[in-house]
């Protein structure tokens, strides 16, 4: 470890320094205390005292041990001012905005479903025509892998579970009289790489459209550690190149299209992976920490970085952990930045979010459960304060949804939204003395496993040591083992079975080789009419780039207009950076 604080003992040494000022009478607390101590003697069942705490075992939870009642007593210390505070007010903790879903409904982001480009953008305009308010780009497994649809490891994925995307061209199609500078669009980047490579071909149909990049509103992933953790491929760069292309991509996007989210420091697919919901955000926030040094090392000013940095969580099926999770990081974020890179502007010290449901919690078993089970992960998002939320669909246990399946998650987002009057109040749930003790709980522990990370020398190095795969093999593996053995219950899997059940008709997205050859046409094409030598130089450009440390999203973006692929670009980044294997735990 090196001798710089880690941010733990900076927050602890700030946050000590600030006079607390406890919301509850000490005498109060004392006589509370005694009448507590008769109660649980005289009126609670001697079993219930024997077992006052237990821990909820449930698909990704946490495992925080629970009391049988919640009372001041377990909040004795809680500062109003300083662990609350009013909604749109420092720290945060209530909610980003003082009016919150009175002012502005959450963003109702739905899957844009998996076909062709010209499907795609079909299920776009379907989507928004319902009342969608925002894009969700999801990417075939090709492009996800970052291979042209004509290349042989491509084969059997074009057009599965989303969008085949080569070159600028499919960009035209999926968006075709879709106004870029009207919407808000996701693309679903994954890996830096992918953002480097695709997101270039966005901001150069935007060229092509006239356009200014200043209109353009969305976000992008581009989270390294979905590239060398999350991911499975056949070929990886080193950890510390991927860590340099994900801050390259964001030194553009943040001096040169200011209203677009040039990170979503993805928690959700880490969790997916096999996490509690502690590791999933401590993750994430070491990453977003590592970025502001590594920015500041760059010269640029950490407010200014981070008025555009967004995170990405899963909600699982620990219902008042994951309002808690919220509170709490909007919290800790908030503290994050002030104190430890001494943030001024308001804005930079927000935890922006969006909230997918937890794809992990659907079953294949009675698949209409999941509607259930999605509707309760979207009520904890809403409760604990999201600004953008996507309810998976019952069907994505098998596949990507249907559009009746889709439809009925978004009605799902807008009947939470208009008739259960939620939104009305903000932080609803704020005060409870079971909600304030689990949110400074989650706090405390999440900021520990970012102390753990930091002490290994930062998240770049607990990737390449493998700590981090084998915290994930290791949790999966235990909660797999608990499913199987009941102890955590599934209902319909192994609990409240029902032995007549029969195997529901779902329709499942089927792959399409015509599409596949739609793809490799176009592509032929492309390579017979562009200018190659001119792809030839600007890939020649981008390799130098990679090597010299040149920013590669600039030198992406001159390949783009030049016509170069998808393909012809990753083979640029891996021939510069080598292939990195990770750690494998079984």
């Amino acid at each position: 470890m090196s001798e710089e604080k880690t941010t733990k003992q900076i927050l602890e040494e700030k946050l000590k320094a600030r006079k607390r000022t406890p919301l509850y009478n000490p005498e109060l607390l004392q006589n509370l205390a005694k009448d507590f101590e008769t109660w649980k003697n005289s009126v609670v069942p001697e079993e219930d005292r024997k077992n006052w705490e237990v821990i909820p075992r449930t698909i990704l939870g946490s495992e925080i041990p629970r009391g049988l009642l919640y009372t001041p007593l377990e909040v004795a210390d809680l500062d109003y001012t300083e662990d609350l505070g009013f909604s749109g007010a420092e720290p945060y903790t209530r909610g980003l905005h003082a009016n919150m879903y009175r002012g502005r409904v959450f963003t109702m982001r739905q899957l844009s479903g998996a076909g062709s480009p010209s499907y795609i953008n079909q299920r776009i305009k379907w989507l928004l025509g319902a009342g969608a308010t925002g894009i969700n780009l999801a990417l075939d497994l090709a492009t996800v892998q970052m291979y042209d649809s004509d290349e042989p490891e491509a084969k059997g994925q074009v057009g599965t579970v989303g969008v085949p995307i080569d070159c600028v061209e499919d960009m035209d199609v999926i968006f075709k009289d879709i106004p870029l500078d009207k919407v808000s669009a996701s693309i679903v980047t994954h890996y830096p790489r992918n953002t480097a490579i695709l997101f270039p071909m966005y901001l150069v149909l935007a060229e092509q459209r006239g356009i200014p990049w200043d209109r353009l509103n969305g976000s992008v992933q581009n989270d390294f550690v979905m590239e060398n953790l999350v991911r499975n491929a056949a070929e990886y760069i080193p950890p510390r190149d991927a860590f340099r292309v994900q801050c390259d991509n964001i030194e553009f996007l943040r001096k040169n299209v200011p209203r677009w989210n040039y990170i979503t420091l993805n928690g959700y697919n880490l969790r997916e992976a096999g996490t509690s919901g502690v590791t999933e955000m401590a993750v994430a926030m070491a990453n977003g920490i590592e970025i502001l040094k590594e920015m500041s090392r760059r010269g640029y000013d950490a407010d200014w970085v981070a008025q555009r940095m967004a995170f990405f969580w899963a909600p699982a099926n620990d219902f008042f952990e994951e309002v808690a999770r919220l509170r709490a990081a909007r919290r800790l974020w908030y503290r994050i930045m002030k104190y430890r890179f001494g943030a001024k502007n308001p804005r930079s010290m927000w935890e922006r979010c969006h909230v997918q449901t937890s794809g992990i919690s659907l079953q294949r078993v009675e698949p209409m459960n999941n509607v259930i089970r999605a509707a309760y992960h979207a009520l904890a998002a809403i409760l604990g304060g999201c600004q953008s939320l996507h309810v998976d669909s019952y069907d994505e246990a098998y596949s990507t949804p249907s559009e009746e399946a889709s439809l009925l998650s978004l009605r799902t987002q807008q009947i939470i939204e208009a008739e259960t009057a939620i939104t009305q109040v903000v932080d609803p749930l704020g005060g409870s003395f079971y909600v304030e003790a689990l949110t400074n709980e989650m706090e405390r522990r999440i900021l520990d496993e970012i102390d753990e990370i930091e002490r290994m020398g930062g998240l770049v190095k607990a990737i390449e040591s493998g700590w981090l795969h084998r915290r994930i093999a290791n949790h999966i593996h235990r909660e797999q083992r608990l499913i199987e053995q009941g102890v955590i219950k599934v209902v319909g899997r192994n609990y409240y079975q029902n032995p007549e059940a029969k195997e529901p008709e779902v329709k499942v997205h089927q792959y399409s080789e015509e599409l596949r050859q739609e793809m490799c046409a176009k592509l032929e094409r492309l390579r017979r009419e562009r200018d190659n030598e001119q792809v030839n130089c600007a890939l020649k450009a981008l390799k130098e780039a990679c090597q010299k440390g040149g920013n590669v999203m600039q030198y992406c973006l001159e390949a783009a207009r030049a016509g170069a692929t998808e393909g012809e670009m990753r083979r640029v980044f891996t021939d510069a950076f080598g292939t990195w294997r990770p750690p494998v735990y079984i």
